[in-house]
């Protein structure tokens, strides 16, 4: 009977375990919470205090290694978004962060992969998100 009970046990336990599921990363389960007011309030929070951080180091440590870094891996994007800002409005940044973390594949992803997303999809040519994907795809990305 013990052997029955234990062996009934073993199988319900393992029936309640998630198969393979990719673990949400803080950022997304915060961003999921949100309201679009909000998501937007946090995005240009975000871009804001990347631009400000990269202007502290060039005060601070001139244009050496560290500020060609954060250049090349953060602020060049960020700056990218606020040029397309002046044509763009931030809810459609927006709504393509919610594309990127509505994919499974992508909730354990950082904000800025996010926002390297949202930029390339803004400026993608097409007006579906199935006809975005084809232009990038073959490298047929252009403004609108």
């Amino acid at each position: 009977m013990k052997f029955v009970l234990s062996i009934f046990l073993v199988t319900h336990i393992w029936a309640f375990q998630a198969p393979d599921k990719i673990p949400m990363s803080p950022i997304v389960a915060y961003w999921k919470t949100l309201t679009q007011e909000e998501k937007g309030i946090y995005l240009f929070s975000y871009l804001t205090q990347v631009y400000d951080t990269y202007e502290e180091l060039k005060s601070e440590t001139g244009y050496g290694e560290l500020t060609t870094w954060y250049y090349d891996n953060r602020a060049e994007l960020v700056f990218g978004i606020f040029d397309q800002l002046e044509k763009t409005e931030l809810t459609e940044f927006v709504g393509w962060v919610d594309e990127f973390y509505r994919q499974e594949d992508f909730v354990d992803r950082p904000f800025y992969e996010a926002l390297a997303f949202a930029f390339r999809f803004q400026k993608a040519a097409g007006k579906s998100i199935w006809e975005k994907f084809e232009n990038m795809k073959f490298d047929k990305i252009k403004p609108q």
